[in-house]
């Protein structure tokens, strides 16, 4: 009884940890992480031009809330809620720069440039909730946006021209690194927001734009953005960008100055 009694606990605690190590591994060789879900194991290479650059070419179109606070923010009346797309989580404000931008956010429904159409600038350009339009040559990238009949010429290895200068959109000039179109943007004015929120920049403004294709249908975008006068270090946002599949897409019109006259005609 006595050698009964001890051996078969033995036998079953060693069963019972032969079972548990085999379902830890089943578990971890089925268990995917969150940051990689939805990701190819492999780079993706695009289809190519002619002139044998990658072809970005298409309809594309930013689907989250970045344009209405490109850092956390809660849902609220009119406000969907949405995650950072800044790497880090937050940005680098630097102290003297945090009272204007709590002053945008006061008076963000009125003062935004994009609730009076202007051209809302770059990055904003990219993530507003309508579609653009990529059209490449062997010299230039030109994209055309939804809103407000917005376009760029972004020029494919050629310098800026000399400033100062002050644009609405910046000067665009691009060069290829490999599967990417590296956009390199100067010579903004301070007029633009990042966002809906109040998010802003110096006429000091550089963007640094990446594109590049990671699957048929998919884009990912990033945009470093620096400005010595308002963030204390340079700080990226990155986002997918999704082909439009319709089969019937293409850019429409979006009527900006039409539809705040409108606005104001009802309001009077």
């Amino acid at each position: 009884m006595s050698r009964r009694g001890t051996a078969f606990p033995g036998i079953r605690a060693r069963r019972r940890a032969t079972t548990l190590a085999i379902m830890w591994l089943l578990l971890c060789s089925s268990w995917t992480p969150l940051a990689a879900q939805g990701q190819t194991t492999s780079a993706y290479t695009a289809p190519r031009t002619p002139d044998g650059h990658p072809d970005l070419q298409g309809l594309w179109q930013a689907m989250n809330t970045a344009v209405w606070n490109l850092e956390d923010h809660d849902g609220e009346w009119g406000v969907p809620a949405g995650q950072s797309v800044v790497q880090g989580g937050a940005i680098p404000y630097l102290p003297s720069a945090l009272a204007r931008r709590q002053q945008n956010f006061r008076s963000r429904a009125t003062a935004d440039p994009e609730a009076q159409c202007f051209m809302v600038g770059v990055p904003r350009i990219t993530y507003l909730p309508y579609p653009f339009q990529i059209v490449q040559s062997r010299t230039q990238v030109t994209m055309l946006y939804e809103y407000a009949h917005v376009f760029r010429n972004i020029y494919l290895n050629s310098p800026h021209p000399k400033g100062p200068l002050q644009w609405w959109m910046g000067d665009s000039r691009a060069r290829w690194e490999g599967e990417t179109l590296v956009v390199d943007v100067v010579h903004f004015g301070d007029q633009t927001w990042f966002d809906r929120s109040g998010n802003y920049h110096s006429p000091a403004l550089h963007v640094v734009e990446r594109y590049t294709r990671t699957s048929p249908d998919v884009m990912r975008y990033e945009a470093t953005i620096e400005d010595p006068n308002v963030f204390s270090r340079p700080w990226t946002i990155s986002m997918p960008l999704y082909r439009r599949q319709e089969p019937n897409a293409r850019l429409l019109e979006y009527e900006c100055a039409a539809y705040l006259e409108a606005q104001r005609d009802r309001l009077k």
